[in-house]
């Protein structure tokens, strides 16, 4: 690169290709903005992109995901990865990167061959339902074997995610790299909050779905209000199938002044709710089929307004909420010990503020969203150094 005397050079920025399954994903808020904070030069192929009158390799990427789910249905499981992978190399060759992330180990499984064909080294970033739900796990096994042979780095969001990927990863000839590394979020957004002052005002924040256990938590707020002052409220942010059954729950069980469902809400909003709130509740439950959350983004949002968190032992939030130091912990699926904690928060609101300040503090150090970057591009530099797995290296 040439520039002008006395004028210093552009930085040549490390070339990263991502692909990932769906641009419109709720997901995808949080993964769009985590590349756009990466130093790279990054460019980012969907699988739900379908460009009838823009660059012919999205186009192609897009119709060749829907071939490939189109193809697993009908059991073609050898054709449903070979076809996006064509696409996927295509793509390699075309946008010459230096690194390749795939968001998502069942979206990675489809591109996973590009390794051996171009000796780019491949970073897979798992989620959640991708590496605990049987869904993915028992159809995907041989598959997954394969992926982590191939890639350099796997990307996870909590310890058990990270065993179970060790576990299928047995076969490597070297030990599986992983980074255990939480979104994060961002504490510039989210504080203010004071506990001690606020009203017993409790909030929780998700998709009304059974994962989240919004019928737990309704129960547990209605027990807990029993004997209370009229005063303690609960407002139950977010969207989604169970809402109208939590709507006909709060009135049965004679909350229903007490509660308040405001829908969807914005960032802004959400950390304004925060700042109002004594305290933050997540009864996050593992689904039937083994499905988990990572580490919630909402817990770590909670802590950095600097509010306690009543959660479940569940997956990586006893990494991110410490028992008795930054929240309460109860086990999954325990009514009593649910509506015990937030009764207690609703009585002390000077353990509420202790809470909250280690809560902020600790997460400050730890789980913000800079700090999830530093790490990942930390990861980036390694693997574009090392390359891929030396079974797979190109001769230069």
């Amino acid at each position: 690169m040439s520039s002008r005397t006395g004028s210093k050079a552009s930085p040549v920025l490390l070339k990263l290709l991502v692909f990932a399954p769906s641009r419109r994903a709720p997901s995808e808020t949080f993964i769009r903005a985590n590349l756009r904070a990466l130093p790279c030069a990054t460019t980012v192929y969907c699988g739900d992109e379908r460009p009838w009158c823009g660059p012919p390799l999205r186009l192609a990427y897009g119709l060749a995901i829907l071939a490939s789910k189109v193809l697993d249905r009908l059991g073609c499981q050898r054709l449903a990865s070979w076809i996006p992978a064509q696409v996927a190399i295509a793509i390699c060759r075309r946008e010459r990167p230096d690194v390749v992330l795939a968001e998502f180990g069942f979206h990675a499984v489809r591109v996973m061959e590009l390794v051996p064909a171009t000796g780019l080294p491949l970073i897979v970033h798992f989620r959640g339902a991708d590496a605990s739900s049987s869904r993915y796990l028992q159809r995907l096994k041989p598959r997954y074997r394969r992926l982590l042979q191939l890639c350099s780095a796997v990307v996870v969001k909590s310890q058990p995610m990270a065993s179970t990927l060790r576990g299928l990863a047995s076969e490597r000839a070297t030990p599986l790299p992983v980074l255990i590394s939480p979104s994060g979020a961002d504490p510039d957004r989210f504080s203010g909050a004071d506990p001690a002052a606020a009203a017993p005002l409790f909030l929780a924040v998700g998709r009304f779905v059974a994962k989240k256990g919004p019928l737990i938590t309704l129960e547990a707020f209605a027990q807990a209000s029993q004997g209370r002052p009229a005063g303690l409220r609960l407002v139950m942010v977010g969207a989604g199938p169970l809402l109208e059954q939590a709507r006909q729950l709060a009135l049965a069980l004679g909350v229903e002044a007490q509660v308040q469902f405001p829908g969807l809400q914005t960032p802004e909003q959400i950390a304004d709710w925060m700042r109002r709130s004594r305290a933050f509740l997540q009864h996050s439950l593992t689904g039937p089929d083994g499905d988990q959350e990572g580490s919630p983004v909402a817990v770590m949002e909670a802590q950095l307004s600097g509010l306690p968190v009543v959660a479940t032992r569940h997956a990586g939030i006893p990494e991110v909420v410490l028992e008795g130091e930054t929240g309460l912990l109860v086990e999954e699926g325990d009514r009593d010990g649910m509506a015990a904690a937030i009764g207690r928060l609703a009585d002390d609101p000077a353990l509420a503020e202790q809470l909250g300040l280690a809560g902020r503090a600790r997460c400050s150090a730890q789980f913000t969203v800079s700090h999830h970057i530093e790490q990942l591009m930390d990861l980036i530099e390694r693997v574009r150094a090392d390359g891929p797995p030396s079974a797979f290296r190109r001769a230069p």
